[in-house]
């Protein structure tokens, strides 16, 4: 529980309506993780009432006058450590205010690599805790006391994790029922049945003298299904062919793999 009265920073839900998703964010810097998302279609899904997203300050709940919440590191060492104290109050008092205890995912480039999977999982959920570290990191024994989920969005060093946990809620948003105004988009995108998407094209229709395929302008409903299919596995087979190994293609598309290859 918290010892004194603290902010929360909150984009609020819409009044009266049930969201599919409630985000809580645990980080030194709420201004910067609420004016990131306050955009686009995630600002429009909280207009909605779709989605919730809370920042709460772990500086809120320091003991120290000066709201220190990093101490030197045990053992010596460069840079500075975030105190357990702070960061396990500020979710236990979270806690206490929900009468439950959401899952608990921590930003660090020694978790598991964040991909559409993961985010199809943990779209299911109805609370999310992001905890985001800064300076060296947090003190193991928070760890250890509230995580339940060790996410990297890759295998680099950012200054803190308020960044990939913006960009894991956009990913996990997009597959909250509501949030897009097209639903079926959100199955047939980038990484569906690990794929990447097929090549996309509007108006107008011949541009630096380049044309649109086209069966995209046939009407045929079933061959522009086939075209943009064979498009996937060909781009993917291009770009990203280790996502192959887990793809789900029919008899007829592991035939059209196999000609791509020869080529």
């Amino acid at each position: 529980m918290c010892w004194k009265d603290c902010w929360t920073f909150k984009l609020e839900k819409a009044e009266g309506k049930e969201t599919g998703m409630n985000y809580y964010i645990l980080t030194l810097f709420p201004d910067m993780v609420l004016q990131g998302l306050n955009t686009s279609i995630i600002g429009r899904a909280m207009e909605k009432g779709i989605l919730s997203i809370e920042a709460v300050n772990i500086r809120d709940y320091s003991r120290d006058k000066h709201k220190h919440v990093d101490d030197a590191p045990y053992g010596g060492g460069a840079g500075m450590v975030m105190q357990p104290g702070p960061v396990c109050d500020s979710y236990e008092d979270l806690c206490h205010r929900l009468g439950k205890r959401p899952r608990v995912l921590y930003m660090t480039p020694q978790g598991k690599v964040f991909n559409q999977t993961i985010a199809e999982e943990l779209a299911k959920e109805k609370d999310l805790v992001f905890l985001c570290g800064h300076y060296e990191g947090i003190d193991e024994r928070a760890l250890e006391l509230i995580v339940t989920d060790y996410l990297s969005i890759g295998d680099y060093v950012l200054t803190g994790g308020e960044l990939p946990a913006m960009v894991m809620i956009d990913c996990i948003s997009r597959l909250v029922p509501g949030v897009l105004n097209n639903d079926v988009s959100a199955e047939i995108e980038s990484f569906h049945d690990n794929l990447l998407e097929y090549p996309q094209y509007t108006r107008p229709e011949v541009y630096e003298g380049k044309k649109v395929p086209e069966v995209l302008l046939s009407g045929h409903h079933k061959n522009i299904e086939i075209w943009r299919r064979q498009q996937s596995i060909r781009r993917t087979l291009e770009r990203r062919p280790d996502l192959l190994k887990e793809a789900s293609l029919s008899p007829g598309e592991e035939a059209y793999l196999k000609e791509l290859t020869k080529e």
